[in-house]
């Protein structure tokens, strides 16, 4: 109990001071860098945004290294069902990430279809994303029923 009061008041004391507290050590040290990232569509433009991804952006993160993990929405409307489009994708790295979202925003065809689908105004009015790392206690396909 004394080592979980010490360590939850290191972790404030990080905060506090503006300090990031280290990740878990539960987290594995290689492996794939994830993103997962929360689209808030205006109202009534979602399907905007799916459809843009549909058509357009899948490709061009393709094109620029991204891996796409999936794409989710939520299904209850007081979680975002409306409004929001849940999605991962993967990088080799941290710096692979920040490469090829750079590239990905210096792309004249991204440049096109963002002015062309938004011709009608903004279609996303914030975006959350998460950094996430892989745990050292799973594997995809290896856990099995016993």
């Amino acid at each position: 109990m004394l080592q979980k009061l010490l360590l939850a008041s290191a972790a404030f004391a990080a905060l506090s001071f503006g300090q990031t507290p280290e990740p878990s050590p539960s987290l594995k040290k290689t492996g794939k860098f994830y993103e997962l990232r929360i689209y808030h569509a205006f109202p009534g433009k979602l399907e905007d945004v799916h459809n843009r991804f549909r058509q357009h952006t899948n490709n061009l993160f393709v094109k620029h290294g991204m891996e796409i993990v999936g794409f989710w929405g939520p299904t209850d409307k007081e979680k975002g069902a409306a409004t929001d489009l849940i999605y991962v994708l993967a990088y080799p790295s941290r710096e692979a990430r920040d490469k090829s979202w750079k590239a990905f925003a210096a792309d004249p065809d991204w440049a096109a279809v963002r002015k062309s689908s938004e011709a009608n105004g903004k279609l996303v009015e914030k975006v959350d994303s998460v950094f996430m790392g892989e745990v050292d206690y799973f594997t995809p396909g290896k856990m099995k029923k016993k």
